[in-house]
């Protein structure tokens, strides 16, 4: 669906992206994270057509895209980290407007308002843009990306500033839209968010790829797994205590097996056995840190 190949992009003496190679799938939800500065919104406004390689080659649904590939373009819906809206508009005025910059008939683009600020659950069609929330407003800019049924989203930091609650709706929205069967390319800092609903994940660092794969993969190669065994006994052990319980922690599966041995054949009582795998939070971190 995307195809970026060796995309380079410079700006006189500094290479924001380098090289790069990567490929979204269709009807998947790729995240895409790393520090500021590591070429992620460079590499977005690239595969939308905002910016121009300057070198490599970029494909969206089979098509070289460019800045004049306004017949690829219709197919993509695209949101910037900052969206302004025009604030004296209402909703449905500014929603209006830009279906009709997308060839959108009136009365469809009329029908697909109403169902996506419904979805949104936002329903002040009739007041200006400048007056709602930030909350609000970052649903309004979701909404007009959808307006003219795009079979691709590039979202760059769909659910920044926004607090918890409205944040984690927007994310299960976009979990949603993958349903419709569209492709999502999602950058944000949130790494919890990303974790929670991308398919696949990429990590980019000064401008380049430093791994690209499904969270299972990337714990597996990168991240860290810990077992934990809580039991009870009134012998004293040399196992650390924690609140009157005896906790074993390790990460060899073996050993864990062994002190499960030893709680079986002395009587102890088990109070709970678990697992923890690294989050993508920790594992980017580490990464960061090489």
């Amino acid at each position: 669906m995307i195809d970026l190949h060796n995309v380079t992009k410079s700006y006189g003496d500094v290479t924001a992206v380098k090289s790069l190679s990567l490929n979204v799938r269709d009807g998947e939800i790729m995240g895409i994270i790393g520090h500021n500065g590591a070429g992620k919104t460079t590499t977005l406004k690239m595969i939308v057509g905002l910016v121009t390689p300057t070198s490599g080659h970029i494909r969206v649904m089979g098509r070289e895209m460019s800045q004049d590939s306004t017949d690829v373009k219709r197919h993509i819906g695209f949101l910037p980290e900052e969206s302004s809206l025009y604030e004296k508009m209402t909703v449905a005025e500014y929603l209006l407007f830009f279906a009709e910059l997308y060839g959108v008939p009136k009365r469809q683009a009329k029908r697909r308002m109403e169902d996506i600020l419904s979805s949104l659950d936002l329903f002040r069609r009739d007041q200006r843009t400048g007056e709602l929330s930030k909350g609000m407003r970052r649903k309004v800019a979701i909404a007009r990306a959808l307006l003219h049924d795009p079979r691709v989203l590039v979202l760059d930091e769909p659910n920044a500033g926004l607090d918890p609650l409205t944040s984690f709706f927007i994310i299960n929205y976009l979990k949603s839209l993958k349903e419709e069967g569209k492709t999502l390319l999602v950058s944000a800092h949130n790494l919890f968010h990303i974790e929670y609903i991308c398919d696949r994940v990429a990590i980019l660092r000064d401008g380049e790829l430093v791994i690209c794969d499904t969270m299972e993969a990337i714990r597996e190669s990168l991240g860290r797994r810990e077992y934990e065994v809580i039991f009870q006994s009134d012998d004293a052990l040399s196992y650390p205590q924690e609140e009157g319980n005896y906790v074993f922690r390790t990460s060899d599966v073996a050993h864990v097996a062994r002190v499960l041995e030893r709680v079986s054949e002395n009587d102890w009582a088990l109070v709970n056995l678990s697992v923890r795998e690294s989050a993508l939070e920790e594992i980017y971190v580490r990464l960061m840190q090489e």
